[in-house]
This record gives C-alpha cells, structure tokens and sequence, in this order.
C-alpha cells in the first residue's frame, strides 16, 4: 500500500471517528452524595427526583408541575445506555430517564445536595438513586 494510500486512508479513518463521536452528547447525569447517600445529581451537582406518577417510560409532570420540578432536558442529538435513555415529552421537548423513570431537579433545592423534594406530594417524590 503506498504511503499516500495510507495516509489519505488513516485522515478518513480520524475524520469518521470524530463525526461518530461528536454526535453522541454526553449524559448530563452524574453520582453524586446526599444525606440519602449516593444520588443522581446534574451537572451543577442538584439532586435529581422520579415521580411516582410518572409511568411507561412518559412524565405526567407537565404545566406548572414542570415549573416547580424542572425535568432534566436533552439535546436533539443525545442518545444514552447503560440505564440512562431519552424520551419525548408532551410538549415535544426531550428528557433524560434513568432506569425507565423521567429525572427532574427541584426548584426548592438551592445548592448542592439538597433534597427538600425528597417525600413530597404525599411520598410521590423521590432522591434518584443509581
């Protein structure tokens, strides 16, 4: 094989790794620790919470149960594994789930590690845990 051959073949090789790459955005989800112990945090390190009510793989938290628990949103382009996947929302907007269950913030909680969610609504919220 020539050298130019092998050249132009190693930049296409590069080139289509990186556009493989690149359209997998990374999960916005992370580990992090509460009072609870271990707990799905954002990238800002808020606890993040799963509705009881929420069922199937869809979130009924629309309206203003949306405004007081925000759900973790997701990109056009991202895709997850390993738990994590993307679901389309009533309004058409996406967001992230974790072991089939929507993930919201609270917008209660103030800082990192909070979890005044956690119970609320009669125990329908809880501290996602992995």
């Amino acid at each position: 094989m020539s050298k130019n051959l092998l050249h132009t073949l190693l930049i296409a090789a590069t080139v289509a790794v990186g556009a493989a790459t690149s359209a997998y955005a990374a999960n916005p989800v992370q580990v992090g620790e509460t009072a609870k112990g271990k707990t799905l945090v954002d990238a800002k390190g808020r606890t993040l919470y799963t509705f009881d009510k929420d069922s199937g793989g869809k979130s009924v938290c629309n309206g203003g149960c949306a405004v007081n628990w925000p759900p973790v949103s997701a990109s056009a382009d991202d895709t997850a594994a390993g738990g994590y996947a993307v679901i389309t929302r009533a309004d058409g907007s996406r967001q992230w789930t974790y072991q089939g269950k929507p993930l919201y913030t609270f917008a209660n909680d103030t800082k990192p590690g909070d979890i005044k969610g956690d119970g609320f609504l009669n125990g329908a919220w809880h501290v996602a845990q992995p």
